[in-house]
């Protein structure tokens, strides 16, 4: 996506009103100095664009010209001037009143604009001159390259250089969680696999740890896709070994209580028996899944303290990681597996059941977008998709397979099987995020909580509210420059580089809600899908109250101050572990929480094609196959009855493994519409 010369200058000009300069400030001049238009590169932002879909690309040309138009001051009840005719009040005053304002577009118009500059200003850097701000800020940004050693890549993937077609037994489209477990199950049982997955294949020195360059390289929409009203931000794998390679190494057990729901309300028995747990079992086998780790990180120590002193109940999370030292090397690399594991030690489908399809055959073919599942009387016969070289050329694949499994995450996989056809009233439907806010605290002593697991202790106090199987986890996210720029509200330029200058004592803990009422995932004129999603009364409820949880573990922990998510930016205040200020806490649930007035995320979307024993009710049956398709499986998050209410990995692919099971035992042949001789053409 091209941006002509006018746009580029009002992007110049909202950076610079994002993060502007300040002159002749004593502590950091030249942090304070610099203005965000020299840290943004246009051509990011470009490429951002680029990667979403039409009508959004739409959407915010039209916003940039807006904020070209003179009819801009009735937005703001301002002079009638274009953004860069503002003098350096009015442009903050305008991005201020569009954050509050009552019309949605507004608030969606100055969160997508502050988001996206914020991270790419504290967020990018070069190899050779790293980034400006982060010594002031505290943040070290990549681990020196000498701390590994390059090896070769273990898998070696297909680079096919014109169209192509390929035959096989089973084709897997999705190398996550769940596309991976199966890949490598039945590649190990004499299947012939083909793994189409729509990212890069990485490894080792590709990690760069460069939050930019990794946000769009590893995540889908180059890490900036949302919902339709820009309310939630969806943290989605895309490359090879999905969000198994990028996620934060948490390895949970689905909780039996969820287990026993989904069984008795989706007539899904298999759910509480002793093969799921043989599944379970499997999956933690060959992910290495342990809690001997020696350290937590600052803002885990956080958790773990604070719940203690109030008398919470705090576990390890068992995470999935082999080989781990206690060097300060592996410790500190840690902080990085968001942005992929340089150092090999986080055992995900790349490391494990991938690695396992290839040794046995399976061939794998990165950097490929499947346009459609092919169906002929009734039944899955392959795919269509498109492969890019290297060298950014287009090369069409076909592909012939006996049974195909779709598991590209619970927002591609609707959209593919809508584009290839199949309409079953609740695909796509009953779409759940896990929504989740952060609260951030500022600690007296250094946090640094890029560096350390991610996440290595859980508070799960509040997972079952108000009597119901429904509330929210304490646990901690991954911490970099630009994703706490684009997380930590912004009040005014001067408020929010303050907040920046503190990176180092901030830590931060998320309310993860378990949600009981769903959105939707559908597909533009372009098969590009659209996620819509409002966090219901009955869900905010609960995440509120894990907030207000949060905020008084910071308080016992030792904080501050503390940040409550919200665009006002609700203070709480203490002294010796006491809080300041009650009311703030108090009146938290009486402010307004519409879309865009408060920051959400979502890093485990679930059940758009949900499995379930009614057929008109669930389009996929309890053995992964669609009611609507013969050999047609699905096998990732969106096949869950409901929200799995704990990070997801193993839930996953323990599905996974036992839809595999099945598939074996039925025999490829016997279902087959008809026969391929497995070899390439």
């Amino acid at each position: 996506m091209l941006l002509p010369a006018a746009h580029r200058e009002i992007l110049q000009a909202l950076a610079d009103t994002f993060i502007p300069s300040f002159i002749g400030k004593p502590d950091h001049p030249e942090y304070w100095a610099r203005h965000g238009s020299e840290g943004v590169d246009l051509d990011k932002v470009a490429e951002v664009l680029s990667a979403q879909p039409v009508g959004a690309q739409q959407e915010f040309q039209q916003l940039l010209g807006l904020l070209g138009s003179p009819m801009l001051g009735l937005t703001w009840f301002g002079s009638l001037k274009p953004f860069v005719r503002l003098d350096a009040a009015q442009r903050q005053q305008m991005l201020q009143s569009w954050a509050q304002s009552n019309v949605p577009q507004l608030r969606k118009g100055f969160h997508a604009l502050r988001k996206l500059l914020t991270f790419l200003y504290y967020g990018s850097s070069s190899e050779q001159a790293g980034n400006p701000v982060w010594e002031a800020i505290g943040y070290p940004g990549p681990l020196p390259q000498e701390e590994i050693v390059d090896t070769e890549k273990p898998i070696r993937t297909l680079h096919p250089s014109s169209d192509v077609t390929y035959e096989c037994d089973v084709l897997v489209i999705g190398s996550g969680a769940g596309g991976g477990v199966v890949a490598g199950e039945l590649a190990a049982a004499g299947y012939d696999v083909l793994v189409l997955e729509k990212g890069p294949y990485c490894h080792g020195c590709d990690f760069t740890q460069r939050e930019v360059d990794m946000m769009g390289k590893l995540y889908d929409a180059k890490g900036a896709l949302t919902t339709q009203d820009g309310s939630i931000a969806l943290l989605a794998g895309s490359c090879l070994g999905g969000g198994t390679t990028v996620n934060w190494a948490g390895a949970f057990r689905t909780p039996d209580y969820i287990l026993q729901e989904w069984a008795r309300e989706h007539q899904v028995p298999y759910f509480t028996s002793l093969e799921f747990k043989r599944s379970l079992d499997a999956v933690s086998r060959a992910l290495s899944v342990n809690i001997d780790y020696a350290r937590h990180n600052g803002q885990n120590q956080a958790l773990w303290d604070g719940s203690k002193k109030l008398g919470q109940e705090v576990k390890l999370i068992p995470r999935n990681e082999k080989g781990l030292t206690d060097s300060d090397t592996h410790f500190q690399g840690l902080g990085y597996s968001t942005l992929g594991d340089r150092f090999g030690v986080k055992q995900g489908t790349l490391n494990t059941y991938l690695l396992q399809a290839f040794e046995h055959g399976a061939r794998i073919l990165s950097d490929t977008y499947v346009e459609r599942v092919t169906v002929q009387d009734g039944r899955a016969t392959g795919a269509e998709a498109v492969h890019t070289t290297s060298a950014g050329q287009k090369v069409r694949v076909t592909v012939r397979a006996r049974r195909v499994v779709a598991a590209g995450g619970s927002i591609q996989t609707p959209a593919l099987l809508l584009r290839s056809g199949l309409k079953h009233p609740h695909l796509g439907r009953h779409l759940h995020l896990h929504p989740t806010v952060a609260v951030s605290a500022l600690y007296p002593h250094r946090i640094d909580a890029w560096h350390g697991p991610s996440m290595s202790v859980v508070n799960d106090c509040f997972s079952m509210l108000d009597g119901t199987n429904f509330g929210a986890k304490l646990e901690t996210p991954p911490a970099h420059a630009g994703l706490m720029a684009m997380v930590l509200p912004w009040l005014s330029g001067e408020q929010h580089k303050q907040l920046m200058l503190n990176a180092s004592h901030l830590g931060s803990f998320i309310v993860l809600t378990r949600d009981r009422d769903g959105g939707r995932v559908t597909i533009d004129k372009n098969g590009a899908p659209l996620v819509d999603y409002s966090l219901s009364d009955f869900d905010r409820s609960h995440l509120l109250q894990g907030v207000r949880a949060a905020a008084e573990i910071h308080v016992a922990a030792g904080a501050t101050t503390v940040y409550l998510p919200h665009g006002t930016l609700p203070t709480l205040h203490a002294q010796d572990g006491v809080l300041q200020n009650p009311e703030v806490l108090d009146r938290l649930p009486h402010l307004s929480w519409k879309p865009n007035q408060f920051g959400l995320y979502s890093a485990h979307q679930m059940s758009t094609c949900r499995m379930g024993g009614d057929a008109a009710t669930h389009p996929v049956a309890p053995n992964g196959e669609t009611y609507e398709v013969k050999n047609l499986f699905v096998a990732d998050a969106s096949a869950f009855p409901a929200c799995s209410g704990v990070n997801p990995m193993l839930t996953i692919m323990a599905l996974a493994h036992h839809t595999a099971q099945g598939m074996k035992a039925a025999g490829v042949s016997s279902a087959a519409a008809g026969s391929y001789s497995s070899k390439l053409v």
